[in-house]
């Protein structure tokens, strides 16, 4: 059981900004708002259509992949993911200046993340050994010097025509021409290694096994304990948010030990665990329905969940906002907040008062994007994804 987190402090000793709004863990200020419209003039104008020129390329592999289930598979992660892949690009607005190296790393490895979860999914029953096998194409996206293994060696399908293995080298060509990339290097590693057991072990069938395995996780990787939960720790790292953070600071020619480490911090477990939660929270009907692992069961009541993942939403917002381009850390931390609870299934009327308490608990920012997320997903088709 997790223990209740106490209103600790950020991670970063740099004084807290606008004292006098402190009641709002995401105030409109004069920077935050010149923040917004900088990085939406850089998405509009750059991100979102080179996202979707990478994607393009994608799918024209994969429309190639000759075996059908994995072809399928690849196909539909493309599609029913996007939007997750249009997060892990929004990690562009970090660096000063544009980086296409970064953004092709962000959308390929997004696109590994999310295809590997429905090879995993798909192949579930033949155990957790294959999960592990498969999810090593996490770690050998990031370590250009790193031998590249048979990732389907226990899988019933192994004829992708290449588009595994075609991902994984244009993720280390990118992580080549990141100029800091030696810096974070150990870290992502760090991060993929802890994404590849999580990964795995959440397609588990038996949910108590599962649970048994991640617990275990949980303590191995932390045997002095932790102040989040054992699920909130291995939701973490079943979400790749604090790799992008990374891989956006490797984008800058300078970037110091000091800066690492509290972005390091502060995304594991606290953004990349909100992120899990809420997404668990949207899809919790749908979890139930397709046996998947619901995140936020494991609090001791629905309403629990809600108090929790309110206190989670606002550490994030104190987190991201005591990191250097705060604005920045803030607007991701935001946007993802106002992504998740812009999805048709928290609007629904047996949601509704939960999903305005989680936009209350996120401030002035998230209730400002909301509706333009919702926009953005309706002019998308992405309100049920």
């Amino acid at each position: 059981m997790y223990r209740p987190e106490p209103e600790a402090p950020p991670t970063s000793t740099r004084p807290a900004r606008f004292p006098h709004r402190a009641a709002d863990a995401a105030p409109l200020s004069v920077p935050q708002v010149r923040a917004l419209l900088a990085c939406a003039g850089r998405e509009l104008c750059w991100g979102l259509p080179a996202v979707a020129r990478e994607e393009r390329r994608w799918r024209a592999l994969a429309r190639k992949i000759p075996d059908p289930p994995l072809r399928a598979d690849a196909l539909g992660a493309l599609g029913d993911k996007r939007g997750q892949t249009d997060g892990a690009a929004l990690f562009t607005i970090l660096p000063r200046a544009r980086n296409r190296s970064l953004l092709r790393l962000l959308v390929a490895y997004q696109v590994i993340w999310d295809f590997l979860d429905s090879v995993n999914e798909r192949a579930a029953g033949v155990g957790i050994a294959n999960g592990r096998q498969l999810h090593l194409a996490l770690l050998d996206a990031l370590d250009p010097g790193r031998p590249l293994c048979d990732y389907y060696r226990h899988h019933p399908w192994r004829e992708d025509g290449g588009y595994l293995r075609a991902l994984v080298v244009v993720c280390r060509q990118c992580c080549r021409e990141l100029p800091s990339y030696p810096r974070v290097r150990p870290l992502v590693l760090a991060e993929a290694a802890r994404a590849r057991q999580v990964l795995a072990a959440n397609h588990e069938l038996d949910p108590d096994r599962r649970d048994a395995a991640l617990r275990a996780w949980a303590r191995e990787e932390f045997p002095q304990g932790h102040e989040a939960g054992w699920f909130e720790l291995s939701g973490a790292a079943s979400a790749g948010l604090t790799i992008y953070a990374l891989l956006a600071l490797a984008a800058e020619p300078e970037c110091g030990e000091a800066e690492i480490d509290r972005t390091r911090r502060a995304y594991f477990p606290w953004v990349a665990s909100a992120a899990t939660m809420l997404d668990s929270y949207v899809d919790e009907a749908h979890d139930r329905e397709t046996g998947h692992h619901v995140y936020i069961s494991h609090y001791l009541t629905h309403e629990r969940a809600i108090q929790r993942i309110r206190l989670l939403v606002r550490r994030v917002l104190r987190e991201t906002g005591a990191l250097d381009d705060g604005e920045k850390h803030t607007l991701i931390a935001a946007c993802m907040v106002a992504m998740y609870l812009s999805k048709d299934s928290a609007r629904t009327p047996a949601m509704r008062l939960g999903t305005r308490r989680l936009v209350l608990a996120g401030g002035s920012l998230p209730r400002v994007l909301l509706p333009i997320l919702r926009l953005w997903r309706i002019a998308y088709s992405y309100r049920s994804t």
